[in-house]
């Protein structure tokens, strides 16, 4: 168990520092890690656990805990919150830090504009991570990319959206 718990921590801090963007862009290195390395998952078995962390309220990396627990239980689950939320604490204190110190400096603007793309392409790598485990079909990649078209380029409402693109797979779905 113990050596469990460790393998945990050596997951999850490494994550943690990377976190840049918030949670949703470490997600396609948590599975890459709970599904590749460890081998601790199917695709499908943490595309349902991701599912359960974004239905419930909190931060997008409560998928650790969840992980943790499925993995060992309540020490898991402690084990593995601490591993994903204290390092980028620690960082983001330190950080802030300084940040506000040096407000108008050349080099905080400098890094804002470059950390900026990083962090989009690291959402959307993680999208495109958990879209693959799932492994849409042709109508679910089609209705995905149209329905992020339309919550980009329009002002929808996205539980619109979300409404539409449900009725469209209950109609598909009763069709054929």
């Amino acid at each position: 168990m113990a050596s469990l718990l460790w393998k945990i921590v050596l997951v999850f801090v490494p994550l943690s520092l990377l976190s840049i963007g918030g949670g949703q862009a470490i997600i396609a290195d948590i599975q890459l890690q709970a599904v590749v390395v460890n081998q601790w998952f199917t695709n499908q078995q943490f595309a349902d656990l991701f599912a359960i962390s974004r239905a419930t309220p909190g931060p997008n990396t409560l998928i650790a805990s969840l992980i943790g627990w499925q993995l060992a239980g309540p020490a898991g689950l402690l084990v593995a919150t601490l591993a994903m939320f204290i390092p980028s604490s620690i960082v983001f204190v330190a950080v802030t830090t300084v940040w506000h110190r040096h407000g108008e400096s050349p080099w905080r603007k400098a890094v804002e504009r470059g950390l900026a793309p990083v962090a989009v392409g690291l959402i959307f790598a993680g999208a495109l991570t958990i879209l693959q485990a799932i492994h849409l079909s042709a109508l679910g990649w089609a209705t995905t990319v149209a329905a992020g078209g339309v919550l980009y380029f329009t002002k929808t409402n996205p539980y619109l959206m979300i409404f539409s693109v449900a009725a469209l797979y209950l109609a598909v779905f009763f069709i054929f």
